[in-house]
């Protein structure tokens, strides 16, 4: 590894080189602090179009189940038809989530997040004219795909701010985006209670509340295109014109993803953290209307209890592992998504076993905390992954988070099979069988959960063995290594900062 001066140096010549940004940056141009109340541009106004846009989705594809009451009566649907729309709902973004992930690293996130929420948006519009258990489905199935937000949200993070804060950055952009899951409990009850108010009646009331959640989603995606930036330095399109970036090939991008195992074992355990939040905001609403006898509105108080804690539970894992990396490096990162997802997985079993309100919503509560800390610790590592194929392993990581929860549902919430308490118990111990392979998870310049690093193994070879000989004598893997220099924090206070010989690994085979 660099010698520890080396990095800081990039950063004090970077200053210069940036003293138009009002952040201060490093040597790629990235923030490296994080000013949560500023609207600078790039770097600040990027956060706050992305989570806005993502929080706007999330409200939309989450805008049913606070209605359901009224809309299963409406449209006489069955327990079936319920939980087949519920899966719907979050199985589309599944292969959405890797499109999304490889657009943002081919044409960047501004326009592969706005052009995704402009497509969704009129499935939200026609959910108030549906009028059958298909058509319900289809708007939710439409709808769901919006959720491929979350990739672009965390592509434009990851590519706007340094390793030192990126954990933060991606934690509450994440996180604020998330609350719409729990905004949306509330929202669309009480947009439902004026519209009636006003005069119109209970069926034609929810109908016509889904045009606020459509029209929100319209409007981020025309504040995104307009207003935001791909890159500290400009936009993908202008850079490569200008010659400034490198056009990468689809096969080259894909190839260095699904080859590199790290990236299939977080998307299995984003699979049983944002998969689970996910169930849980499609069931919980009508899990407490239904074994607790409240009234609609109450129901929608709860469930949105969980949503919400999205403002300070994922970003509080993001700082969670950013503060981790200072004083231990990346295997400080592993050690706390691990430790935070299995007491999430324990709570989660408690949950299903409550009998009692009170406990319950205080259970879920914790729960909540804990399930929507592991995301952002998760995304705390998914930046160090890859850097040529970050787009796409944050879209296999986004993506296992769909697929988990549309596995979750398939298996424990579809249908009369198990009882809603019991599928809750039951997704807790799933947690804990999934939360095992992170112990496999290994960087050889850094290390894992149980082992150092492997000697004279560095963090520049591991980005540039993704570039071929050719290619780098082109120069095109100078942003990997640029990053691997600003990332020496994650080799740990303890570790020899001595120059280090080239080790023959690769991200894909490490």
């Amino acid at each position: 590894m660099e010698d520890s001066g080396k990095p800081s140096l990039h950063v004090e010549s970077s200053a210069a080189e940036g003293s138009h940004f009002k952040l201060p940056v490093d040597s790629e141009q990235k923030a490296t602090e994080f000013w949560l109340f500023s609207f600078a541009k790039p770097h600040m106004r990027a956060f706050h179009l992305s989570w806005f846009s993502f929080f706007c989705c999330f409200v939309s594809t989450f805008a049913a189940p606070p209605l359901l009451p009224l809309i299963r009566d409406n449209l006489n649907l069955t327990t079936t038809d319920i939980g087949n729309a519920g899966i719907a709902s979050v199985s589309g973004a599944v292969f959405a989530r890797l499109a999304m992930g490889t657009a943002c690293d081919l044409v960047g996130p501004r326009l592969a997040s706005a052009s995704l929420t402009l497509l969704t948006a009129p499935a939200v519009y026609f959910t108030s004219v549906i009028n059958s258990a298909s058509s319900y489905l289809l708007v939710r199935f439409f709808t769901g795909f919006s959720l491929a937000s979350f990739v672009s949200t965390q592509f434009w993070m990851s590519s706007m701010f340094s390793p030192p804060v990126v954990g933060v950055a991606n934690g509450i952009a994440g996180g604020w985006g998330n609350l719409g899951g729990g905004a949306t409990q509330l929202i669309m009850p009480l947009v439902y209670d004026l519209i009636h108010h006003i005069g119109s009646t209970n069926f034609t009331a929810w109908r016509i509340a889904f045009f606020i959640p459509g029209f929100m989603q319209t409007i981020s995606a025309i504040a995104v295109i307009a207003l935001g930036q791909d890159l500290p330095n400009g936009n993908y399109r202008k850079l490569e014109k200008a010659g400034d970036k490198h056009k990468d090939s689809f096969r080259k991008v894909f190839y260095h993803a699904v080859t590199n195992y790290r990236g299939w074992i977080l998307a299995l355990t984003y699979g049983y953290c944002f998969g689970v939040e996910l169930t849980i905001d499609n069931i919980i609403a009508e899990y407490f209307y239904d074994k607790f006898n409240v009234n609609l509105r109450t129901a929608g108080i709860i469930a949105a209890s969980f949503g919400l804690a999205n403002i300070i539970s994922r970003p509080g894992g993001g700082l969670l592992s950013d503060w981790m990396s200072r004083r231990y490096g990346m295997r400080g990162r592993l050690w706390s998504l691990w430790v935070v997802q299995i007491v999430g997985g324990v709570l989660c079993i408690v949950l299903g076993r409550m009998n009692n309100l009170s406990a319950a919503i205080i259970v879920m509560v914790l729960f909540s905390f804990f399930v929507q800390a592991a995301c952002g610790l998760t995304f705390g590592v998914v930046p160090f992954v890859s850097r040529r194929s970050l787009g796409m392993i944050s879209g296999m990581t986004g993506g296992g988070g769909n697929v988990g929860a549309v596995i979750t549902q398939l298996i424990f919430f579809k249908g009369s099979k198990y009882s809603k308490e019991t599928g809750i118990t039951l997704m807790g111990v799933m947690i804990l069988c999934c939360t095992l392979p992170i112990t496999l998870i290994y960087f050889p310049q850094w290390g894992g959960l149980f082992c150092g690093p492997r000697p004279k193994a560095t963090a520049e070879d591991y980005y540039a063995a993704e570039w071929s000989e050719d290619e780098k004598e082109r120069g095109y893997h100078s942003a990997s290594v640029k990053f691997a220099e600003n990332s020496v924090r994650e080799g740990g206070r303890r570790r020899d900062s001595s120059p280090a010989v080239p080790a023959d690994d690769t991200p894909s085979h490490a």
